[in-house]
């Protein structure tokens, strides 16, 4: 990334309690080790006229775009974070495969677990004495050889819709460097919607649109 996006501008939803923001593919939640921009270095432009900087309640990797929940104050923030553990949160993400599936829909029911080495760092691999991790999947449309897949997750494991897309169907995201064969132009996986309910008021939902990556790679509108 270049420069620094105005996050400011990409705010999906805003309300007392919370804050969806469409995070950008390349920007990292957590400040990275080498203090390039972040997410987190950047909450303060996003107070909205509260003293209190929103926080993230989850995490998107550094290349998966789309919808990301803040909390704008330390109540919503642990109820929110309650409804992740929980299960209750709504996703749905977008995905283009390097390659098609053999079937056009299902679910993936694929235990997964983390793994490190001094030599590759670490990773998540499928392990049958891992977290529990379910992800139902369909394909939206097929165009030169790759799928859109949709994915719409039960657990909320790092790294589950990448390991179940190269391990559960046997096809990679496309640019995806750990897991698959990785590319320039970075990796097609985006959340594109979520969902947060809330007791006794409307829940906190967004949808953020296909990113022009995806366009140029011949998939939506952009």
């Amino acid at each position: 990334m270049t420069a620094a996006p105005h996050l400011a501008d990409r705010v999906l939803f805003i309300d007392g309690e919370a804050l969806i923001l469409d995070k950008p593919a390349g920007l990292p939640v957590d400040t990275p080790r080498d203090r390039s921009i972040s997410v987190e270095a950047m909450l303060d432009d996003l107070t909205f006229g509260f003293k209190r900087a929103p926080l993230p309640v989850h995490r998107l990797d550094r290349d998966t775009s789309g919808c990301l929940l803040l909390s704008r104050n330390p109540k919503s923030h642990k109820r929110f974070q309650q409804v992740f553990e929980a299960g209750l949160a709504s996703k749905r993400y977008l995905a283009v495969l390097d390659g098609v599936p053999a079937t056009e829909r299902g679910t993936i029911d694929l235990a997964l677990a983390k793994v490190s080495s001094a030599e590759a760092g670490w990773r998540i691999v499928p392990k049958q004495s891992g977290k529990r991790a379910v992800t139902h999947w369909e394909i939206l449309c097929v165009e030169n050889g790759r799928a859109l897949v949709a994915f719409v997750p039960e657990t909320g494991r790092t790294h589950q819709i990448r390991v179940h897309a190269a391990s559960g169907i046997g096809v990679p995201i496309v640019g995806d460097a750990v897991y698959g064969r990785g590319a320039s132009s970075g990796m097609l996986l985006h959340a594109a919607r979520l969902s947060i309910p809330r007791e006794g008021k409307a829940s906190v939902e967004a949808e953020s649109p296909l990113p022009q990556r995806f366009a140029a790679a011949g998939f939506g509108e952009g």
